[in-house]
């Protein structure tokens, strides 16, 4: 009852969009922010929670995993081996994110976009339960198991909402919705670093619940998620269910179908040429010879994002702002400041992107960040050379977050969707969330023998693979903002013999 009654005043809502005619004004309507509200915080929040929260209570989590063996095993863990046993608790988060990037291909197919995401949101309050009775049962493995399953949750946040997110979004909208999933990632881990703050959830007893204390936006944001509306696209062309789709559709928008014969014929078209191929698995989509360059541009992007050395840079803040002067407390603070920059400059992209193209933002990023790591390495290198070196670094490492979240940071994301079309859009995704989640995994694998082997110059090394990703997105990334994915598709069908920006190509692409 209190669903229908939910769902009722929802409606409501709704329908004073539809007289007041903001919808035609600004192409927002009421389920549209909702499902981006809704979405981003209950599931995109999360996944960077659980990234950023788990550095602040590290040392007292491995006092726990010792003395769980001791009292369990009657095992000792020297320092060896609880460095072992600490990198599976945090590693294993990233291997379920390569897990739950491949089924969320699946996932999306078969369940749909809205279910998929809110089987996800079960995966997460799973989690949350064995952190919060990890340390009541005196039991690592539920601990390791909870973050398996939030790794999990993850890879399919990142493979499914995007794509939901875009689809429900008229043309002109897909880059706003699609930034509300990294920007919520990145709000995620602004969030898990403050409430690691000893004030709030970072004292040595509250580990349990503050690995769990994102639980709460899950279970607010869950039942929300039933009222939602479909993605009209997964219903027209994957399902064939020409009813329900334009039920949803007119919902969604706030509209009759009268006002919405543009965003119809577009339906018909994609599918009228949707491969016969309902079902494209992930290794189709990598064998078909017209979708190998787009899909390698995705995987370089969300490989990139990472592999740019984006969560090294923020190790090393803390380092930097202790050098500077400042006291831990105060370095931790500043780091804290670094999120915040990144959040905002999320928050602005909203904003942006519907005004802006889709190459320009990625070109400029992805090209500022090189030359901001090259920079960061040498003040690195030169620390003592003089006293004002260390606020170099400072200023390095924030107009590095700032230039990363001005493309390279949330375009990754949702770009598949706008350069697939609704067939082969889901294995799409899922090869994009398994390169962002693989790059992460090698990084963090890599980056402290990297750091202890040729110390500052890793940065050095992240400037020159982001350099080369520019190399690559200036010869073949094209401008996605205003077209169809069948447009996309057909500028870079010839592989690399492709020239997407070529005059001939784009005449071809807009008839």
């Amino acid at each position: 009852m209190a669903l229908v009654s939910a769902e009722k005043k929802v409606f409501n809502e709704n329908q004073h969009w539809t007289k007041t005619n903001e919808y035609t004004a600004t192409g927002w309507s009421f389920y549209l922010i909702l499902a981006g509200v809704i979405t981003t915080i209950g599931s995109s929040v999360p996944v960077g929670y659980n990234i950023g929260v788990v550095n602040t209570p590290a040392e007292v989590i491995k006092q726990f995993c010792n003395e769980s063996f001791i009292s369990r095993y009657d095992v000792v863990l020297d320092e060896q081996w609880m460095n072992v046993l600490w990198s599976s608790v945090v590693s294993i988060f990233i291997v379920g994110g390569c897990t739950g990037s491949i089924l969320g291909s699946y996932l999306a197919d078969s369940l749909g976009r809205k279910m998929a995401t809110i089987a996800t949101g079960a995966l997460w309050i799973a989690g949350a339960l064995l952190f919060l009775l990890c340390r009541t049962a005196n039991s690592v493995e539920m601990l390791i198991i909870g973050r398996l399953l939030v790794g999990l949750a993850g890879g399919l946040t990142t493979s499914i909402v995007p794509m939901y997110l875009t689809e429900l979004a008229p043309p002109r909208l897909t880059g706003a919705m699609g930034v509300a999933c990294p920007m919520g990632v990145n709000v995620g881990v602004l969030v898990g670093q403050v409430m690691g703050l000893n004030f709030l959830l970072g004292g040595p007893d509250n580990w349990p619940y503050l690995l769990g204390a994102y639980a709460i936006l899950v279970i607010v944001c869950l039942p929300i998620l039933f009222i939602l509306p479909e993605s009209p696209k997964y219903l027209y062309v994957m399902k064939r269910d020409e009813g329900k789709a334009l039920e949803e559709l007119s919902r969604l928008r706030g509209v009759s179908m009268s006002l919405l014969a543009s965003e119809l014929e577009t339906l018909r078209e994609e599918a009228a040429t949707a491969s016969v191929v309902q079902r494209y698995s992930m290794l189709q989509v990598a064998r078909e010879p017209a979708l190998r360059l787009p899909l390698l541009l995705v995987v370089a992007l969300q490989a990139g994002q990472q592999t740019s050395g984006i969560n090294a840079v923020f190790y090393y803040s803390q380092m930097m702002f202790e050098q500077a002067g400042l006291t831990a407390y105060q370095a931790q603070l500043a780091t804290i400041a670094a999120g915040l920059v990144n959040v905002c400059t999320a928050a602005l992209m909203v904003r942006l992107l519907p005004r802006a193209g889709r190459r320009p933002l990625v070109l400029r990023s992805v090209l500022a960040a090189a030359l901001l790591l090259a920079a960061l390495a040498a003040a690195l290198n030169y620390m003592d050379a003089a006293p004002w070196m260390p606020y170099v670094c400072i200023v390095a490492v924030l107009s590095y977050v700032n230039a990363y979240g001005f493309g390279l940071g949330p375009i990754a994301y949702f770009i598949a969707s706008e350069m697939f079309e609704v067939a082969p859009r889901p294995a799409a995704m899922a090869w994009g969330s398994l390169a962002n989640w693989g790059g992460n995994f090698l990084i963090g694998m890599s980056f402290q023998t990297m750091r202890d082997t040729i110390g500052a110059y890793s940065f050095l090394l992240f400037s020159a693979v982001t350099a080369a990703l520019y190399v690559f997105m200036r010869l073949y990334f094209p401008e996605t903002r205003g077209k169809t994915p069948a447009q996309v598709s057909l500028l870079c069908s010839q592989g690399f013999r492709s020239r997407p920006l070529s005059t001939s190509q784009l005449r071809n692409a807009d008839v």
